[in-house]
């Protein structure tokens, strides 16, 4: 199998490329693509957006169908799935999975295509393992580790900041948010080798990992 993976933002690819090889077979392939946000979806579906923006998204549509010529008469395409992957955020899981669903329908990029959508940020599956944080941060506050309920809407990547970067969330906004990336990109780099993708306790990286192994 390939794997075509779309996701918002460098942490995630950052992570995703360390994660993704614990999951497929050594004969299978993938490439991650980031964007530079998640943005929104667009209300005319037919509507050109702006390719140098790469809001994923925003994209999206144009995305679906680049794919759908691509591989519409492609052999491949039997061995090749696509997978976004976002931040729910604060919406309703329910609605945003229909929503995309729809753009899905619309568009008909002619491959396996899933949607995996991690609540409510990236930040949830690495705190999924508190193994991995506390060996790539041995100065991890445990007492507020501990108090994390898995997949919940909490603020996740500040409440991993608060567990682990000096001074805490408030703290590292006060940097800016080339410094927020930064660093979200270095917890990716240090956590996401320790974690043992077979144990992890957010259900959204549970749902992830088994749809790659399903597809497969």
């Amino acid at each position: 199998m390939h794997f075509e993976i779309l996701i918002e933002d460098l942490s995630g690819k950052t992570a995703l490329d360390i994660l993704i090889p614990k999951v497929i077979r050594t004969d299978d392939t993938f490439r991650v693509i980031s964007y530079r946000g998640i943005g929104h979806i667009p209300k005319d579906l037919q509507s050109q957006t702006d390719a140098q923006a790469r809001i994923l998204l925003d994209r999206l549509p144009s995305l679906f169908k680049g794919y759908g010529k691509t591989y519409s008469s492609n052999p491949a395409k039997q061995h090749t799935a696509l997978l976004v992957v976002c931040d729910l955020d604060k919406k309703c899981l329910k609605t945003f999975r229909q929503e995309l669903l729809a753009i899905l329908n619309e568009c008909n990029p002619e491959i396996e295509t899933r949607f995996c959508i991690a609540v409510e940020e990236g930040e949830s599956w690495f705190l999924g393992d508190l193994a991995a944080i506390r060996k790539a941060y041995p100065d991890a506050k445990s007492s507020l580790l501990n108090r994390y309920q898995n997949d919940s809407i909490c603020d996740t990547w500040e409440f991993l900041a608060d567990a682990i970067y000096p001074g805490g969330s408030i703290k590292l906004k006060e940097r800016g948010y080339q410094a927020v990336g930064k660093e979200k990109s270095e917890w990716a780099e240090r956590i996401t080798p320790n974690m043992d993708i077979n144990n992890n306790k957010s259900p959204s990286f549970c749902y992830f990992r088994d749809k790659i192994r399903k597809l497969i």
